[in-house]
């Protein structure tokens, strides 16, 4: 018996260890451009749950969008964020909120997305493993995901808080919408911002 007791608590052990071990891994192995995004899901400000299987169900493209309640360089591109959202909702694009600073409250953020009237899911990544597993580093900064489930653009939205020339974003998404490829040099670019404020320290990829 006390042979079997041992046997048992060795393979809890082991196995206990192979979870931990792949949850480190899942972390330190953020994805790429071009690499397949993993499932996950997050809760909006009323609790609900939203996976980002449902989210892109039926969609061309989903654009995760992370945010801050407090952001001068945010402030500047609200209307610019709720016009893209109109412009491309009948083209079934999905936008979608992320809140990763570790300071801000649900309340917050409630007030915030009152405030801005943003039509879209604002969800909150609480121990900001959704900004670690895409490497965010500042707000606005913006993901794009294409109906394949693979990233294909991270970055700024366009070139300037204040005078854009170059619109990244809307340029990428029209490029996906085409079935058209994007050119490698195109794929990733500096955001303008706020730093997000996190919970731990992570890894991050600071080269555009």
């Amino acid at each position: 018996m006390r042979k079997f007791l041992v046997s048992f608590g060795l393979i809890f052990t082991l196995a206990l260890t192979a979870c931990t071990l792949a949850a480190e891994k899942d972390t330190e192995n953020p994805v790429k451009i071009d690499e397949k995004v993993k499932e996950w899901s997050l809760k909006d400000t009323e609790n609900e749950t939203h996976s980002l299987k449902k989210l892109r169900e039926e969609k061309k493209a989903v654009v995760l969008v992370f945010l801050a309640t407090q952001c001068p360089g945010l402030d500047d591109y609200i209307e610019r964020i709720n016009t893209l959202v109109k412009d491309y909702k009948e083209k079934k694009v999905q936008f979608v909120g992320i809140h990763s600073n570790k300071h801000e409250t649900i309340e917050e953020i409630k007030k915030y997305r009152k405030k801005h009237n943003f039509d879209f899911p604002i969800l909150k990544d609480p121990d900001n493993e959704l900004a670690d597993y895409f490497q965010a580093r500042r707000t606005p900064e913006v993901f794009l995901i294409d109906a394949k489930n693979i990233l294909r653009y991270r970055g700024a939205i366009d070139d300037s808080r204040k005078t854009p020339e170059t619109h990244y974003l809307k340029n990428m998404l029209n490029l996906i919408l085409e079935g058209k490829p994007i050119p490698d040099k195109k794929k990733k670019t500096r955001a303008i911002g706020c730093t997000i404020k996190r919970v731990r320290k992570a890894d991050l990829d600071r080269t555009p």
